[in-house]
């Protein structure tokens, strides 16, 4: 990566930022959406954190909803999930653009990349 692509505009390290917008869900999602005006790559973890978050959240209410079935599925996807969660961390961390299916094409196009 060129330094350019390094270049957040908070300053932090484009990595660290990465990881920040999964910390907190959509809600880390939002804000590094709102404030990183010039990194594409952080840019498209916080829309891939308010997407699968999204997703999640329709999830565990549609569960919700179904009785014995959905409630005895539900822990299973909570587990899912915080696993999903560690990783996209990690990835982003690492600097790499892990794309989830669907959502991370999705987030590729929000951010015009």
């Amino acid at each position: 990566m060129s330094e350019q692509s390094n270049k957040t505009s908070t300053g932090i390290q484009e990595n660290v930022e990465g990881l920040l917008c999964y910390l907190g869900g959509w809600i880390t999602g939002i804000i590094f959406f709102i404030i990183e005006k010039e990194n594409k790559i952080v840019r498209f973890h916080a829309v891939q954190s308010i997407a699968i978050s999204v997703v999640l959240m329709v999830v565990y209410f549609i569960l919700g909803l179904i009785p014995i079935i959905g409630w005895i599925i539900m822990p299973f996807v909570g587990i899912a999930s915080f696993i999903l969660w560690i990783i996209l961390m990690l990835k982003a961390y690492q600097g790499k653009m892990y794309k989830l299916p669907v959502i991370g094409d999705f987030a590729e196009k929000q951010v015009g990349k």
